[in-house]
């Protein structure tokens, strides 16, 4: 299984949306860089990744999986270019991480969210995820 974080403004789509589409889930759609969109078609079924508040709140509040592999973007019109996953709410993180706190952490230096802050579907390593977890108050986090 890999790890993954996913942005979205809470404006546009928050978590407590996300927790509302239930276990259907739902696309996460408008993706519109290539390597974002390239870190969708790696994913499998059972991935679990972090919903991330971005712009508003600046957080991590969240588990998610996917529950669809990549497939056409249905917000994309006609062009085939851009896929998205299907992902569904897992549990809410006990305590939320902010930004701040993944930055001021070594063991997440090198995370992408602190080094390719402005990438919306970033891959999160085995490490990070287990870190972010524990900051979260999650001692047995969804593997």
């Amino acid at each position: 299984m890999a790890h993954w974080l996913y942005k979205s403004e809470p404006s546009s789509w928050s978590w407590q949306q996300q927790k509302d589409a239930g276990d259907k889930g739902t696309e996460w759609t408008g993706v519109r860089n290539y390597l974002a969109r390239n870190n969708m078609r790696a994913m499998q079924i059972g991935d679990k990744g972090f919903f991330y508040h971005s712009n508003d709140g600046l957080e991590i509040v969240g588990i998610v999986e996917v529950c669809a592999l990549a497939h056409p973007d249905s917000t994309a019109k006609d062009d085939p270019r851009w896929e998205c996953v299907d992902i569904r709410a897992v549990r809410d993180m006990p305590k939320p991480v902010s930004l701040k706190d993944v930055k001021a952490n070594p063991k997440l230096s090198q995370m992408a969210l602190v080094t390719s802050m402005r990438l919306s579907v970033q891959p999160v390593t085995d490490e990070e995820y287990a870190e972010v977890c524990r900051m979260g108050g999650l001692d047995n986090p969804p593997v």
